[in-house]
């Protein structure tokens, strides 16, 4: 381990200290933030369904719109669909691959948004996660004018969270927050490890 001065750690720490007290000081908005999750890497559903049980903490209201996922049941699925302050919708059809069928995909895109759209005129729901939906906008199964136009009408006080790979230019664009996520090692691509529950479903 290295040996480091104490004396010389304390006083980084405090000139650290000072410099961070002044810009917690100076963000004094109260706003609604729109992060998105974005990148190859694991971990976007799962840190914004973090998000929501954060939010629940608060006892905030949330609502939940899937756009991909569909065909499985999963851990979060079944924890927060339990939980009286979550509206939660699985809309998707299943991975691009599996379902095949672009018409299907849109329609159940189509179906989505216009749930996620009366969650985001909503001014009682706090947070809305609207999970895989860049994948949908990806595939052009949504106009993403519509989407950003919806996305920026929303309450002054609501947070929502966008995930999935591949967000679009304009979308980062009007996020508030961005997080790319990258791959360093995956069970599944080096080991041939399928999906486990409570990490992957």
């Amino acid at each position: 381990m290295k040996t480091v001065d104490p004396q010389r750690h304390a006083e980084r720490m405090a000139h650290k200290q000072k410099i961070m007290n002044e810009r917690i000081a100076r963000a004094d908005k109260e706003q609604g933030v729109l992060l998105v999750l974005t990148g190859p890497g694991k971990g976007k559903s799962s840190s914004g369904f973090g998000m929501l049980a954060r939010a629940l903490g608060h006892g905030m209201k949330a609502g939940v719109v899937q756009f991909i996922k569909g065909k499985f049941q999963t851990g979060e699925e079944a924890f927060f669909r339990q939980q009286p302050s979550v509206d939660y919708h699985v809309m998707g059809e299943g991975y691009t691959w599996d379902t095949q069928d672009r018409d299907k995909d849109v329609q159940a895109a189509e179906a989505a948004w216009e749930v996620a759209r009366g969650m985001l005129r909503d001014p009682a729901v706090d947070l809305v996660l609207l999970d895989e939906l860049n994948i949908a906008l990806r595939h052009g199964y949504l106009d993403l004018d519509r989407v950003l136009d919806d996305l920026q009408a929303r309450p002054a006080m609501q947070h929502v969270v966008v995930t999935g790979r591949h967000a679009p230019e304009a979308l980062i664009e009007l996020a508030d927050t961005v997080t790319e996520m990258r791959v360093v090692k995956h069970a599944f691509k080096e080991q041939g490890i399928k999906a486990q529950k409570g990490i992957e479903l």
